[in-house]
């Protein structure tokens, strides 16, 4: 019979213990499955039971998921999963140092923080070069996280103005049976932008700042031609610009700038027969210096524990689908 021990984590008070532990136990029940470990509760310590192997996984996720608590007063299911599944895969990164790193704050008083070790690299990277793609699937914070720092550069006066532009219709900017003037045309498909900055910057701000032009939201069509000096450029949906625009993009950065480009190459709209710019900008610029690549998986998903799950499972049948 493998030998069993007992270590105990000391809990500042019942309030933190009660989020870690969850309604009904619940959080505590998926943390014995996962790390096959007993756990008990004495006064103000965690007592857990089982394999030293286990045991001091078990102590390193309660130490984890006690600073997430003091830092948030709540333990979230992502931050719950995640925590769980760094200690799992061994990951000798230290959780608490997302908590320290705030990329900004919003209208609201909400700090945005990167909630994953790939997040937090892509927020290194940005911070480190003028030209970062981001790639990876729906729900990682490529572009909610790219326009935190935009918004942070443009409050601390290191930019002059912030751009947000993407492919306007997924097959090639074709507005014109759209109902409307251009600005209804184009409209919907930049939504999503829109939606994020009224939550970073609140709507008032918002609309003064485009206003003043200090912020534009335009499709990638409005690029071309133009010199983008002093800017913090953001392309959104890369994976659907031809390889023609993603050039054209590249080209108009100017002094001070910063580009951000991120995109899900998996999530392709392009009609039959066009390349990907953002499949091919991998090849052609991975050894620019300057320029960065960072690639974010399920891993970093921070929307709903389905949408990793739906992930899962579509990887699994495109994998069956595909096989000779």
């Amino acid at each position: 019979m493998a030998e069993r021990i007992e270590q105990s984590i000391e809990i500042e008070n019942h309030q933190i213990i009660n989020e870690i532990f969850g309604d009904l136990d619940e959080n505590i029940e998926i943390i014995k499955k996962e790390l096959n470990i007993d756990v008990k509760v004495n006064n103000n310590e965690i007592q857990i039971f089982g394999e030293p192997r286990s045991v001091e996984k078990g102590i390193k996720l309660m130490y984890d998921l006690k600073e997430i608590v003091k830092e948030h007063n709540r333990l979230g299911k992502h931050d719950l999963r995640y925590a769980i599944n760094q200690v799992v895969e061994g990951n000798g990164d230290d959780l608490t140092d997302l908590l320290k790193d705030v990329v900004c704050v919003t209208s609201s008083g909400k700090s945005i923080k990167p909630k994953t070790f790939g997040q937090k690299r892509y927020i290194e990277s940005i911070r480190h070069n003028d030209i970062v793609f981001a790639v990876g699937p729906a729900g990682t914070g490529k572009t909610y996280l790219a326009m935190a720092m935009a918004v942070q550069a443009f409050k601390n006066k290191k930019v002059n103005r912030i751009i947000l532009t993407r492919p306007a219709v997924e097959a090639g900017e074709s507005l014109g049976f759209l109902p409307g003037d251009l600005q209804e045309k184009v409209d919907p498909y930049l939504r999503p932008i829109y939606d994020a900055l009224f939550e970073i910057l609140g709507y008032d701000i918002y609309e003064k700042y485009v206003e003043r032009g200090l912020i534009e939201v335009a499709p990638l069509a409005y690029m071309r031609g133009r010199t983008l000096d002093s800017a913090y450029v953001i392309l959104d949906e890369a994976q659907n610009t031809t390889n023609e625009q993603m050039k054209m993009f590249l080209t108009r950065l100017g002094f001070g700038s910063k580009a951000i480009i991120t995109g899900d190459i998996t999530q392709v709209d392009l009609p039959k027969g066009k390349q990907s710019g953002l499949r091919t900008v991998t090849k052609i610029l991975n050894n620019v210096k300057g320029i960065d690549f960072i690639y974010l998986s399920k891993q970093d998903i921070v929307r709903h524990p389905l949408v990793q799950r739906i992930i899962d499972a579509y990887e699994k049948y495109e994998g069956t689908i595909n096989e000779p």
